[in-house]
């Protein structure tokens, strides 16, 4: 069990997803910090003043030692904002690729190599040729 463990995580296939899920992980990071730092706080002056971290609708009241129950759609649309862009990144990546493959794709090949029976008839056709 322990080499069929082995043989399955050497895999190139699974080496590669584990670094696209690192790289992933990383690009969301870099992409809601984007989204918090640097593209929310204008969006929010553009709108008055708004942080839409703040943006909330309180349910119900804070009693005592229990915390309000609040509704944060600002959170929300935070992070829809961070899916389009990462949605966005992902389809650009995936057209250039695609657009990529069609390059390899048109290229025309290579007619392929006559086989040894096409050889032999050629020159049994150039030998007949020759005799008359």
């Amino acid at each position: 069990m322990l080499k069929e463990f082995r043989d399955f995580i050497s895999k190139g296939n699974v080496l590669d997803l584990a670094v696209a899920v690192i790289i992933g992980a990383a690009f969301g990071k870099i992409v809601t910090s984007f989204v918090n730092d640097i593209l929310m706080p204008p969006i929010g002056i553009l709108m008055g003043g708004v942080d839409f971290k703040d943006l909330s609708v309180v349910l119900q009241d804070a009693v005592g030692e229990v915390p309000a129950v609040t509704l944060n759609y600002g959170m929300f649309i935070q992070n829809v904002i961070d899916f389009l862009i990462i949605a966005l990144c992902v389809f650009l990546v995936v057209k250039v690729a695609n657009n990529l493959s069609k390059k390899k794709e048109e290229a025309p090949a290579a007619p392929p190599a006559p086989t040894k029976d096409q050889e032999l008839l050629s020159e049994i056709r150039d030998l007949l040729k020759e005799r008359k």
